[in-house]
């Protein structure tokens, strides 16, 4: 058989890595292993490279200099790799029936000693995040690996390559159990959720955002920031501003977030329109006590068909809905008496339609926890809206000018509907910055994304990918006519 794959694997354990070695070498594909590390390594049958950054500009291009196959195996993440029945013959055979500038499968995992399957999802136009899951192993054509020539950055290499090949040819994943990799990271996806933003992150994201926008460049997607008009006086609305929160089955928490409300101090009026989307655990009757009072707008919507972002819906069409809508989740709280009045007050600096501010995240107790506070300071005047369809969320809390979210409309479903929103607004309004926390985000047990499983990840991935693309397309379209 010709020998048509190099194969490129991170030193890891020792023996390990002589395991993962010895198996890639039983394929008749396999011309040449050669092993990463930062120092020289001796490994049987293996060529040892040295690199610091695995994930580098510099590990890349090193790659592609010993690639002289017609495609390079790459696996950046060697945690125990195991490599399945004929997987690089499944691999190689994918790759010439589809043309593909990449290939990558699905894979299992071991954790805590227990072997699981873990699907990952099809790469698409706005699959632009840069934490997306390859799986362990990937196959790329030899000639994407040599055209590529891009900026020197040490952990935005293998990202800058990934989207250098979605701009050659099709990144194809193969619905297929091809690899088995240990991970080695248990931590419940809710503590995953905000690595991202963590303060020794920061580095990390700008060289981020600077290949995603050195992207979106290049495939003509990028925007200026260049802004529609607001018109603060269109409409006449019976308050200011409303905060509105949709809630099910929040005994626990919607007394502390309603008072948190109450306790405002504006120099405006406002209101709190509270959706209440038939819960079942005395969260009604609490708000129905509430309401009698006359201290907010308890509604229960017509119909039972609506998630997070049909609630909204409902809120922000209400009669009682003021000029600007504000958002609290029924976990969480303002984080002091002068949040409104603070988010109200940028709106009009800004003269912009909507507003994100910064906040703080604790336990069910209020007593702060890491990452502490969360004031996505990538988003920069100039390029926030490019860096938007990179970032997995904008922020937190947010608030809109009404006219401008009911003319848009919120998506009808329960994770991701802030997000699109967002997308949707930053392509043609200016969004305003508060990078002082205004609020309390509780993270707990119950909360809706504290432990989910690959299958419900890969979903909440998807459509937030599927999002960016229908996003992205629309600004591809509105650079092509302007």
């Amino acid at each position: 058989m010709e020998k048509k794959i190099n194969c490129f694997i991170l030193n890891g354990n020792k023996n390990e890595t002589q395991d993962a070695v010895n198996q890639l070498k039983s394929s008749g594909l396999v011309n040449k292993i050669f092993v990463l590390s930062p120092e020289k390594t001796e490994i049987e049958n293996a060529e040892s490279l040295i690199c610091k950054y695995p994930f580098s500009t510099e590990t890349i291009k090193l790659i592609a200099e010993k690639s002289n196959t017609l495609y390079a195996m790459v696996s950046l993440q060697n945690n125990g790799l195991g490599v399945g029945q004929f997987a690089l013959e499944r691999m190689f055979q994918v790759a010439e029936n589809t043309c593909a500038t990449l290939v990558y499968s699905d894979y299992f995992e071991i954790k805590s000693g227990i072997q699981t399957s873990h699907p990952v999802i099809d790469f698409q136009l706005g699959s632009l995040r840069d934490d997306f899951n390859f799986g362990p192993v990937q196959l790329f054509r030899n000639d994407i690996l040599k055209s590529f020539d891009e900026q020197d950055f040490f952990h935005a290499g293998f990202y800058s390559l990934c989207l250098h090949a979605s701009r050659l040819g099709e990144l194809v994943r193969i619905p297929e159990f091809l690899f088995t990799m240990q991970e080695s990271d248990t931590r419940k996806s809710g503590e995953k959720q905000f690595d991202y933003v963590s303060a020794n992150a920061r580095d990390k994201q700008i060289e981020m955002e600077k290949v995603c926008t050195t992207h979106l460049k290049r495939i003509g997607g990028l925007l200026q920031p260049i802004f529609r008009e607001i018109d603060f006086s269109e409409g006449n609305f019976p308050v200011e501003a409303s905060v509105i929160i949709p809630v099910r089955n929040r005994i626990k928490t919607i007394k502390d977030a309603v008072e948190s409300v109450i306790s405002q101090k504006t120099k405006f009026r406002f209101n709190l329109i509270v959706v209440d989307n038939f819960s079942t655990d005395g969260t009604t009757e609490l708000l129905a006590d509430y309401a009698r009072k006359k201290m907010l707008i308890h509604i229960i919507p017509d119909r039972n068909d609506l998630g997070i972002g049909g609630c909204w819906n409902v809120g922000i069409f209400h009669e009682q809905c003021g000029k600007f809508a504000v958002q609290l989740d029924s976990d969480d709280l303002y984080s002091s008496e002068n949040t409104l009045q603070t988010i109200v007050e940028k709106f009009y600096v800004e003269k912009c339609a909507m507003v994100i501010g910064s906040y703080q995240m604790t336990n069910f107790d209020l007593q702060e926890i890491p990452p502490g506070i969360i004031d996505h300071k990538e988003w920069t005047p100039d390029n926030g809206t490019n860096n938007a369809l990179r970032i997995n969320g904008l922020g937190a809390p947010r608030a809109f000018y009404t006219p401008v979210l009911r003319e848009i409309k919120v998506p009808n479903v329960s994770y991701g509907e802030d997000y699109a929103v967002g997308l949707a607004i930053s392509r043609e309004y200016k969004i305003g910055r508060i990078y002082e926390p205004v609020y309390l985000c509780r993270r707990w047990d119950d909360n809706s994304d504290a432990s989910l499983d690959v299958v419900k990840q890969n979903a909440h991935n998807l459509y937030k990918d599927r999002i960016r693309t229908i996003e992205l397309k629309a600004r591809l379209l509105k650079n092509k006519q302007a």
